[in-house]
């Protein structure tokens, strides 16, 4: 049986679109660690890259340079990393503001920073079972806990974090 994807692919694979994109591809590389599938890299005929791939662990990446008059559009990402703080020294050193600081939630470490390119990564150390029960509502569904200072920290982190993307 055949799927629907080809090897080293996903359902779903982020592809991110900005300005200086060899730049933040070196960015990737060192706090990713991801690793470029030279075949895939692609320059346009204007000498701007139209396409390039990278691994992050079992993933795939696509980067590519905004063209004149395309309107910015911050990617927003989720990575799961073996270590959120050394993860976190790396994006810093290279430019990336924290707007989430470590924080656990759910059995996993969160934290979320916004990269010199105003893409907002959400990062996550998994520490073992994910544990929804505790906001978890007779009926089943998720619910929110406005008695937790970890959640409004998180929820109050992102939206103020959203008004400022794109407008350095």
């Amino acid at each position: 049986m055949t799927t629907p994807m080809p090897e080293g692919y996903h359902t779903i694979n982020p592809f991110i679109i900005t300005k200086d994109a060899t730049k933040l591809i070196g960015f990737l590389e060192t706090v990713f660690g991801a690793k470029e599938v030279q075949e895939a890299h692609t320059l346009d005929t204007d000498g701007l890259l139209l396409h390039s791939e990278f691994k992050i662990g079992d993933s795939t990446v696509m980067v590519a340079d905004t063209k004149a008059g395309w309107p910015f559009t911050p990617s927003l990402l989720q990575i799961y990393v073996e270590d959120v703080d050394a993860t976190l020294k790396r994006a810093e050193a290279l430019g990336a503001r924290i707007v989430t600081k470590p924080t656990d939630i759910y059995g996993d470490i969160f934290s979320r920073f916004v990269d010199p390119w105003d893409n907002l990564w959400w990062l996550y150390q998994h520490k073992g079972e994910i544990n929804w029960e505790e906001n978890t509502s007779a009926e089943g569904n998720a619910t929110w806990n406005t008695e937790s200072s970890e959640l409004n920290y998180i929820h109050d982190t992102l939206l103020e974090t959203m008004k400022h993307l794109g407008k350095k």
